[in-house]
């Protein structure tokens, strides 16, 4: 460990007037009082890429601390295709998409499957979407032709396949619309995760050029509005995934792309603010949010991770609305997470991070094994950090480094965390795993 940053650490656990662990616990569960009940989830219910919030946060209980391949699983089931898509769970149903190769051709078929979260036996495998050979683009070893997580939300699923199309479905696996008319050219194929608000249902289009955000109509997927972005960045292709900020009178969505991050309406798509960041392109975390404190990192080739204030942020904020910023370690892939006052994250190459979120103290810097692609949870006053070989770290929150545990899976793993009342649901490149104590 480096000699500085543990000098530092003594440093700022002996400030007085730190709150501790606990009050943070308290407020976390106050906060998903808050969360839960405006998204009709609860704790048993995962709905979306990063959860109810869609900030990484769980109000499970008895969640998992310890496992392996052999121990502590509940069941294992294979999972036909190559996807990279977290899973999404509701009323004791799990459900991935996942992209299946045509016996005969070059096509793919893009899937949504539904397991019991119970026994992992599959309830139904229906095609959302049979792209157009022409859309077909080549891969990337971090990406997949399903990696867009689903959302699930008022008994439909809505599930995304960036610009191969997107498809609403009911939760017993009828097909309600298909959408295959907004089309890019995207690098690396799709990445990003759409968000749904109220009647919208936005996704970021960021490919190789003529970049842009749109929204479709929930009820019918028609297009309901696309905003250029109008990057002056040399690449303009990125994967990150909208987030949506709520004030007392008025919604606005977060989206991170190359070059800047931007509120939108999401009424009609009409750009509010922006923040640049000059060249940064490749942006893959989902923005987080804490009090009025937006969190985002700028992407390749060097990521800095931006604390930004978004309260009342109108044209370009870029001059005046930088709280502080930090070079060090700052994510490419992985998202990032606010648990109480501390902000925790990951870079792609394991170094994993605890900050001060409201003046970007470093509290503790400390090596993990691996390589990281997969975003954080906090549950239960725990941090828990997943690598692409497939092993979880297991971590206290807090100001202090506590490493609790390690548990190896033993395969390749991208994908983030499902969590619900004594489970984790873990995607590996072959598996769906029930983690369960």
């Amino acid at each position: 460990m480096n000699r500085k940053i543990s000098h530092y650490n003594k440093k700022q656990a002996a400030k007085p007037g730190c709150l501790n662990l606990r009050f943070w616990n308290v407020l976390c569960c106050f906060f998903l009082l808050l969360v839960c009940p405006r998204y009709g989830v609860t704790a048993d219910s995962w709905p979306e890429f990063r959860g109810p919030g869609a900030q990484g946060i769980s109000a499970a209980t008895n969640v998992p601390v310890s496992w392996s391949a052999t121990s502590n699983i509940a069941w294992k089931v294979a999972v036909p295709g190559k996807g990279w898509s977290s899973p999404v769970l509701a009323d004791g149903q799990i459900y991935l998409t996942t992209a299946c190769p045509i016996e005969g051709s070059n096509d793919v078929s893009l899937r949504v499957i539904c397991l019991s979260a119970s026994d992992g036996g599959t309830l139904w495998n229906v095609e959302a979407i049979h792209p157009y050979a022409s859309v077909l683009t080549p891969g990337h070893m971090k990406n997949s032709q399903a990696s867009p997580t689903p959302i699930i939300r008022g008994g439909r699923i809505f599930a995304h396949f960036g610009h191969m199309g997107t498809a609403c479905l009911t939760l017993d696996g009828k097909v309600v619309w298909r959408q295959q008319e907004v089309k890019y050219s995207p690098l690396h194929g799709n990445g990003g995760s759409p968000l749904l608000v109220d009647s919208e249902l936005v996704f970021n289009c960021d490919g190789l050029t003529n970049p842009f955000v749109a929204a479709l109509d929930a009820g019918t997927g028609n297009v309901k509005w696309k905003t250029p972005r109008d990057t002056q960045a040399k690449n303009k292709f990125s994967f990150s995934t909208p987030l949506l900020v709520e004030r007392e009178n008025s919604k606005q969505v977060v989206s991170a792309g190359s070059g800047f991050v931007a509120g939108y309406d999401p009424a009609d798509g009409r750009e509010l603010w922006r923040f640049r960041y000059g060249n940064g392109y490749s942006v893959v975390p989902r923005p987080v949010l804490s009090g009025d404190l937006l969190f985002v990192s700028s992407g390749f080739d060097s990521p800095v991770l931006y604390a930004i204030r978004i309260e009342h942020a109108s044209g370009d904020i870029t001059s005046k609305n930088a709280a502080w910023k930090y070079a060090k370690q700052a994510p490419n892939t992985p998202s990032m997470l606010v648990a109480g006052r501390e902000l925790y994250f990951v870079s792609d190459a394991g170094i994993a991070s605890c900050l001060d979120s409201q003046t970007g103290a470093v509290h503790w810097s400390e090596r993990l094994e691996g390589n990281f692609s997969a975003s954080p949870i906090y549950a239960e006053g725990r941090i828990y950090f997943q690598n692409e070989a497939g092993a979880g770290f297991v971590i206290k929150a807090g100001t202090r480094f506590e490493l609790i545990s390690k548990n190896d899976l033993g395969e390749r793993s991208l994908a983030s965390y499902a969590v619900a009342d004594d489970h984790l649901f873990i995607r590996t490149v072959n598996h769906l795993w029930a983690i369960k104590n």
